[in-house]
């Protein structure tokens, strides 16, 4: 049988458990063959730490393209983190013309929790709303969302029918698959819900709403979701295995949360997340 390929476009950040140091083990470990694309290289992730090193390496980003194209590479997938500018964002949009068979998932990465993200502005969301009606899938979460639908940010009190109004109009963009993650209808239980416009028929998954937030969280459900849906497991599946490991990777760390407050045990999960692609 045939093993699935699957590019990753997104930063380096050496410490620190987010972007390409989860994305490849985690799909790896889902038996995905995962080429990675290393947008920058950072000593350290952003979140809480200081005197961080930054290396662009976008101008790569062509040659890396092209030389693939010569070879006559193919991939059945492609995932995207964090880009962090709009030229990165025009790159990953050629990249998707060059590579049209790929299944593409996106992950916007650029506001959260009613705000833009430092270095982010309206047409950094513009673009990146583009690149997301090019897309297969797309994973905002409701920040995200707001801002590419030109939308106040509404954080609670929400219900069943607005989160679907929103997966419908994110899905007017051109995406067939639209995920918004971090809802939460009532305060135990926090999950995702997706759309899949071609259907017209929603799907949800929720766990225990554990009330601590770790850096990665996002990037871990983004590459468990993108490693199941190019497998080729029904969004409704692929949502159970990206819910499931990211709320076990964040309960497994729990216990030394002071410790790890920089990011989650993710690896000591990967057993459950193989398992949870067998069945």
């Amino acid at each position: 049988m045939r093993q699935k390929r699957i590019m990753t476009i997104q930063d380096l950040s050496c410490f620190g458990k987010c972007s390409l140091t989860v994305a490849h083990p985690i799909m790896s470990a889902m038996g995905l063959e995962v080429c990675p694309i290393p947008t920058a290289v950072l000593s350290t992730h952003t979140g809480g730490f200081t005197g961080w090193t930054f290396r662009d390496l976008a101008a790569d980003l062509p040659a890396i393209a092209a030389h693939w194209k010569k070879e006559g590479l193919t991939f059945d997938g492609i995932s995207t983190g964090y880009l962090g500018t709009t030229e990165m964002i025009d790159m990953v949009a050629d990249y998707f013309r060059l590579f049209p068979g790929a299944k593409k998932i996106v992950d916007p990465v650029f506001a959260d929790n009613g705000k833009l993200y430092a270095g982010f502005d309206e047409t950094y969301a513009a673009g990146m709303t583009k690149l997301c009606g090019m897309a297969d899938v797309i994973v905002p979460n409701l920040t995200e969302a707001s801002y590419m639908l030109k939308e106040p940010y509404v954080a609670s009190g929400y219900d069943e029918d607005y989160i679907h109004g929103v997966l419908k109009r994110l899905a007017a963009f051109g995406c067939p698959l639209t995920v918004v993650t971090g809802v939460v209808y009532d305060k135990g239980y926090q999950g995702a819900v997706a759309y899949d416009a071609k259907e017209d028929r929603f799907f949800q998954y929720f766990r225990e709403n554990i009330d601590v937030s770790f850096h990665g969280t996002g990037d871990i459900f983004t590459s468990a979701l993108a490693g199941a849906v190019v497998l080729g497991k029904p969004m409704e599946a692929a949502l159970r295995i990206a819910v499931d490991y990211t709320v076990e990777s964040i309960k497994a760390t729990m216990p030394d949360k002071q410790e790890h407050w920089y990011g989650v045990k993710f690896e000591t999960c990967l057993p459950g997340l193989i398992q949870a692609i067998q069945e």
